[in-house]
């Protein structure tokens, strides 16, 4: 009797087991796929520039987007026209200032 007591909870104790670690796999794989692997393909992207390939690639998606660009009516946003002035009008006064001393 305590002998088949003891097979049913290592039973019960194995099925759990296997569940639980089931479960933290498939935790592992959803917590990668949703966090991680975006920052990864970022990564490698940036470490094909090696190749010629991949910087090809690079130069055609500037070139598209630039094409893109300047089909628009308005490249850049009021708040991004702003800053870039602001930006400009600062440089200017920087450059006055080296240009006096």
């Amino acid at each position: 009797m305590n002998q088949s007591l003891n097979k049913a909870s290592l039973k019960i104790f194995f099925i759990k087991l296997a569940a639980i670690t089931v479960s933290i796999i498939i935790i592992f794989n959803v917590t990668y796929n949703i966090f991680f692997a975006d920052k990864f393909e970022v990564i490698n992207s940036i470490l094909t520039l090696k190749n010629k390939k991949g910087v090809e690639q690079i130069k055609d998606k500037m070139r598209l987007e630039i094409k893109n660009g300047l089909s628009k009516d308005n490249i850049l946003s009021k708040e991004d026209k702003i800053l870039l002035y602001k930006l400009y009008l600062k440089i200017k006064n920087e450059f006055r200032e080296v240009k006096t001393n």
